[in-house]
């Protein structure tokens, strides 16, 4: 198991764009970086990248998952809780728009749901007790502002109306939001003051993401790309939020170009906040906090 001395960070969706800028920032600060990936051939090269600028003793490790598949979730949970005895710093990145068929997980449930959402929820779950073995620990949930465009039954978490990607895409983006508010407040209430937990808009990133999405989308990502901003510039909000001192006593934020911004959304009530919480809890069969 890691000494107890050295801080550790897990990243998921590690293998591409903000997701490897931020796992190398990470090694680069001096921590034990665990690369959560669904895909071992990617995850082989992204550590290969990673390990060479990480400090001597440091290692960059690798933790295979699919975060739509809620039993690969729990597995990979109880193996980080084998091989390491705290977490300083969760980030949970990886995320994914799809096409114009609705697609299941495993579950299941709808796959950006599943992925965006449910896999994020679960595994914070399941590793809180690991993070409050940290004298400090940063949970960071990398949302959007494509939240705006959310239409969400809070009686299902799935979209309003019909199934869309886009809205689809928005409503995982504001259950990220709305669940780091939930889980500050129910950290304060508990009286877990070590552990702080925020979330954010990287900007529109140039990089691979959507192109597994519907014509329009990709159209849009290739029109768009130009005024686009680059992984390295996007990763930032997450770096500052996952270190920065001036950051390490709040909780519950929602961040745009590190800056604490305001989430107008008329979904975002604590009634709805409470509700997804509860029906996240159900679709992913535990009880927390």
């Amino acid at each position: 198991m890691t000494a107890s001395s050295e801080k550790i960070a897990l990243v998921t969706g590690a293998t591409a764009g903000i997701g490897t800028v931020t796992a190398r920032a990470l090694a680069q600060e001096g921590y034990h970086v665990v690369l959560l990936a669904r895909n071992a051939e990617k995850a082989a090269r992204t550590r290969h990248e990673i390990q060479p600028l990480a400090w001597p003793g440091r290692r960059v490790d690798v933790l295979l998952c699919d975060l739509s598949d809620l039993s690969q979730v729990r597995r990979a949970a109880e193996e980080f809780r084998q091989r390491y005895g705290h977490l300083d710093v969760l980030v949970n990145n990886a995320g994914l728009v799809l096409g114009d068929e609705r697609q299941t997980s495993a579950d299941g449930y709808e796959l950006t749901l599943a992925t965006n959402h449910l896999g994020p929820f679960l595994l914070t779950n399941l590793l809180l007790d690991r993070l409050q073995q940290s004298p400090a620990a940063r949970i960071v949930n990398v949302a959007s502002m494509a939240y705006q465009f959310a239409k969400p039954d809070f009686s299902t978490l799935e979209v309003a109306g019909g199934y869309s990607p886009m809205r689809a895409y928005a409503n995982s983006k504001l259950y990220n939001i709305m669940f780091t508010q939930e889980l500050a407040r129910r950290l304060r209430q508990h009286g877990i003051g070590n552990i702080i937990t925020n979330s954010l808009h990287p900007g529109v990133v140039a990089s691979s993401f959507g192109q597994s999405s519907n014509w329009f989308t990709k159209a849009f990502y290739k029109v768009a790309a130009p005024f686009m901003t680059s992984s390295e510039e996007g990763a930032q909000t997450s770096i500052y939020l996952a270190t920065a001192p001036e950051v390490a006593d709040t909780s519950g934020g929602y961040f745009v170009k590190k800056r604490p911004e305001a989430v107008k959304s008329g979904y975002n009530t604590p009634e709805n906040a409470r509700q997804l919480w509860k029906l996240s809890e159900e679709l992913t069969g535990g009880s927390f906090l």
